[in-house]
This record gives C-alpha cells, sequence and structure tokens, in this order.
C-alpha cells in the first residue's frame, strides 16, 4: 500500500503518481545529499558518504570546518536554508538541542526553504521533547523528519563502524537506512520520533556508571597491590566483566589505542558525557523514574567539567577519583 506517502501528493490521487515518487526517493540514489554540523562527528560522517558516491551539499556555523570535505568536492553553501533548497535528503549532526531548534526553525533554517517530501535525519543527541518538536515542524511543511542519534564516537565515525537508533515513521526506515548504513554498521529502527534519542540516552547513561565503577573497581584493586594489567584480566574473564573494563579501560597503561592511553585526548568528552547524562535526568524527572547512579552519575561528570576535565575523554574519571584522594 502507498497511501502512507499520500501526504506528499496534495491534490494528487492518482495511485502510479504516488508509486512514482517512492522509487524516486528509493532508486535515485546519487542525489545531492544534505548535510549539517561537520565537527568531530560530521566531518568523517560526510566523508563517508563522498566515497559511497553522493553528492555532498553542506553548512556549518564555523566554515573552518568545511575545509576537509570541500577539499574532497562538497559544495559548501551559507546556511541550513540554502542546503534545504538544493537537496532533499539532509543529515543534521549538532551539540545540542537549542542548535537543532535553530538550524531546522531558525531564520536561515531548514525548514524556510525545505522541498515538500524531503527526508530529514537528525544524528544529534538531543531532547526527545525536541524532536517531537522538530517532527511536527517538519510534517507541517510536508517534510519527514526522523531522530537518529549514534553510538561508537570519532573512531567509529572515521571507519563508518557507528550504529544509528532511528526514530520516526516506519515506512520511511528504507530510506533513511540507505544513507545511515554508508556511515555505520549497525542502523536499528526503534520505533516512533524521539524513540532513537531515548535509546542513546539510555545507553549513555549506562555507559557513565560503568565507567565510574570500573574507575572505582580499578582503583581500589590498585590501592589493595594487585597489577592493574592483571585486575583487568581477571574481570575480563569474571562477572564483573563490562565495555569499560574490556574494551576502553581508563587506567593508563592497560590498553592500547584507548584514550586513557593518550592522557584522555579524543574519544568522548567528558562534556559531552555530562551533557546526555543531564537529558537523561531530564527526561527521569518527566516520567517519574528513579534514576539514583544516574544521577549521582550525572553531579561526577558535572564536578569533572568544573574541574578541567570538560575536553578530556569520559574514561578521565579515573584521574578525577585519584585526584579527589590525593594520589597524583
Amino acid at each position: 500500500s502507498y497511501c502512507c506517502v499520500s501526504r506528499y501528493l496534495v491534490g494528487r490521487s492518482f495511485e502510479h503518481v504516488t508509486f512514482a515518487f517512492v522509487s524516486s526517493r528509493s532508486l535515485a540514489s546519487k542525489t545531492p545529499v544534505g548535510f549539517i554540523g561537520l565537527g568531530n562527528m560530521g566531518n568523517p560522517m560526510a566523508k563517508n558518504l563522498l566515497k559511497h558516491g553522493y553528492p555532498i551539499i553542506a553548512t556549518d556555523v564555523f566554515p573552518e570546518s568545511c575545509k576537509e570535505v570541500q577539499e574532497l568536492g562538497a559544495q559548501i553553501v551559507d546556511s541550513p536554508a540554502e542546503v534545504a533548497d538544493k537537496a532533499d535528503r539532509i543529515i543534521t549532526m549538532l551539540p545540542s538541542s537549542p542548535n537543532v531548534i535553530d538550524v531546522y526553525t531558525g531564520s536561515s533554517g531548514i525548514l524556510k526553504k525545505v522541498k515538500k517530501g524531503s527526508l530529514l535525519i537528525d544524528s544529534s543527541t538531543i531532547d526527545p521533547a525536541v524532536s517531537k518538536e522538530m517532527a511536527a515542524a517538519s510534517e507541517k511543511m510536508g517534510a519527514v523528519f526522523m531522530d537518529a542519534p549514534v553510538s561508537g564516537g570519532v573512531g567509529a565515525a572515521s571507519c563508518a563502524k557507528l550504529t544509528f537508533m532511528v526514530g520516526g515513521a516506519e515506512e520511511e526506515f528504507t530510506a533513511a537506512k540507505e544513507l545511515l548504513s554508508c556511515m555505520g554498521a549497525n542502523v536499528v529502527y526503534c520505533g516512533q520520533v524521539g524513540t532513537g534519542q531515548a535509546a542513546k540516552i539510555c545507553n549513555n547513561m549506562l555507559l557513565a556508571i560503568g565507567m565510574i565503577g570500573t574507575s572505582e573497581t580499578m582503583n581500589l584493586g590498585i590501592r589493595l597491590g594487585l597489577d592493574p594489567k592483571l585486575l583487568a584480566k581477571i574481570l575480563n574473564m569474571s562477572s564483573g566483566r563490562c565495555w569499560s573494563s574490556d574494551t576502553y579501560n581508563p587506567v593508563p597503561g592497560v590498553m592500547e589505542g584507548v584514550p586513557s592511553g593518550n592522557n584522555y585526548q579524543g574519544g568522548f568528552g567528558t562534556q559531552l558525557m555530562a551533557k546526555d547524562l543531564g537529558l537523561a535526568q531530564n527526561t527521569a524527572t518527566n516520567t517519574k523514574t528513579p534514576v539514583p547512579l544516574g544521577s549521582l552519575a550525572h553531579q561526577i561528570y558535572r564536578m569533572m567539567c568544573a574541574r578541567g576535565y570538560a575536553g578530556k575523554d569520559f574514561s578521565s574519571v579515573f584521574q578525577f577519583l585519584r585526584e579527589e584522594e590525593g594520589q597524583q
């Protein structure tokens, strides 16, 4: 049934016209794709779309962020509205809810020039309520909005191994997946608009709690005289094993190729983790959900931001705990 796309075809009721419209979106694979937000995550994501042969029309509030993708062939324009004027599939990757609201509904935002039937995919991590607001505003303009936040960080973005958690109309998922699969290894449909954000927020709350727990455990073991590499090995063959212990260990020297081995540079910043935990806190309050460990994790990461850790990877909570004890 093609009735699900009838909202795009105001005044057109011929079934073959509807069919042609659906086909044109799913089959016109190499038509231009808009990309807004070329920061640490957006830059490698846009590059992967270019590698797959998609012409990119991009913009960023910081013009210097556009240079790399421009050199690879992307067309750079001045505003989100201009992107929307030239592309009917647009991906946004922005730092926070206010940025998303401005890029979509601001004076030079996407919705000023959006074409009817456009597919708008937001990969920012924001409040699910804002995703729903943007979806409603987009629908009024005849466009489709989907939230598709990511897990995996800069490393996964660079090698197209991200996980996308997608919320929106199920009949649009195939069209979204075509693009997202160029940038990620896993593209998971979560439900209606906002459920992608919900999944991301829940994951990151658990990630923060797990990282703090791993850091406390490693620090205690070290103080009890255990070699940190040996302790990590034992944890990782025991019931305490988790991603923070076996893949992203926070103790310098235990693992190679992780931020703890590089003075906590790169990775997923403490400030961003504090932001995501704030989103988890807001949604927990709104839904009257008790999250005592999530709340404590939020406070710890906020304290870290106030103590100079904002730009360091979130695994630097290990260093923060040792400093609190005066061990550094």
